[in-house]
């Protein structure tokens, strides 16, 4: 009888840190953002008032004679879905048998994944963070670290390839970033779209 055809790299236990994978297996590779039009936010995140960005003449009308902390502000506005940045290279496995295989397939690349966004942020990653988790009660985070050795076994049908990759699924958010006065106006609205790490896992697919 014809051998099935097996995993990719060898079997070793999966990390308890991990998540389990809760996404069922696809049939096409999954969509990724625009990565050419998003920004990798820098480990330090960068300080809060762009000043050169602010307008030379705030406006005239203060209301009240009331006084604000001037700088950026952060309003998450709505969210999308979970996309899935890969860390390493994706793995395949084909099944030439006429019988469903089993694929094995363990992580093999160690690396961090972190926030990315489209337009101007304005404010510290950890502030946007903030914002996102209260507006849709989610946990989020700035990073998320990938480790080498994750294993996972799925079924791959006859004739049938099974992709695999290893990495850190990101919420993709929109919202906007605007600057307030020392007279509590406000500037005009930057709209943003933001990816943030929220769970580590592995997307598979069939093709």
């Amino acid at each position: 009888m014809t051998a099935l055809v097996l995993a990719l790299g060898s079997a070793a236990p999966a990390f308890a840190t991990d998540p389990e994978p809760t996404e069922p297996i696809q049939t096409a590779p999954p969509a990724e953002p625009e990565e050419s039009d998003l920004v990798d936010a820098e480990p330090e995140p960068e300080p809060v008032d762009d000043l050169p960005s602010v307008p030379a003449k705030p406006p005239i009308d203060q209301p009240d004679g009331r006084a604000c902390e001037p700088g950026y502000r952060y309003q998450a506005t709505s969210k999308s879905k979970d996309y899935h940045k890969g860390v390493g290279v994706p793995q395949s496995n084909y099944n030439g048998t006429s019988r469903t295989a089993r694929s094995t397939f363990t992580s093999q690349v160690a690396g961090t994944v972190g926030v990315s966004y489209s337009g101007k942020l304005g404010v510290k990653v950890s502030v946007a963070i903030v914002d996102i988790e209260s507006e849709f009660n989610v946990n989020v985070a700035a990073e998320m670290s990938v480790l080498m050795g994750n294993t996972i076994a799925v079924n791959t049908p006859p004739k049938k390839t099974t992709n695999a990759k290893y990495g850190v699924y990101r919420l993709k958010s929109y919202g906007y970033s605007q600057y307030k006065y020392a007279n509590c106006t406000n500037g005009t609205k930057n709209n943003v779209t933001i990816y943030t790490p929220r769970r580590v896992g592995w997307y598979i697919w069939e093709s």
